[in-house]
């Protein structure tokens, strides 16, 4: 019997499932807003803020968004890991992406939220 011992952080197969969770919400809103753009055909300003106006949709787009920064954070830092050899160059460039990720996050929540 081979007895397999494990070093790291341990967290490969929660990353892996955060990609395909949150590639699959990122899929399923696209699908959704195309049929909202479909279905609705906004031409101008007034009618695309109609269209974020709704707390569904605004949630929607958020649960997205937060997917989308999700999504690009585990990409992220697993590039980093593996092409950034350097630990602290390597965290300093995660502590870029995170910075960068959450600055980001809160601008489109408030441009979300400022559509009435």
């Amino acid at each position: 019997m081979v007895k397999r011992i494990v070093v790291g952080a341990h967290y490969g197969l929660r990353d892996w499932l955060v990609q395909r969770v949150t590639a699959a919400v990122m899929a399923l809103y696209s699908l959704l807003f195309l049929l909202v753009l479909i279905a609705s055909r906004p031409t101008n300003y007034v009618a695309w803020t109609g269209l974020f106006s709704s707390q569904a949709m605004k949630l929607a787009s958020l649960l997205f968004l937060v997917s989308l920064f999700l999504h690009a954070w585990v990409g992220m830092r697993d590039i980093l890991m593996d092409y950034v050899k350097p630990v602290s160059v390597r965290l300093g460039l995660e502590v870029v992406v995170a910075l960068l990720l959450v600055a980001w996050a809160g601008w489109g929540i408030q441009i979300l939220w400022s559509v009435r």
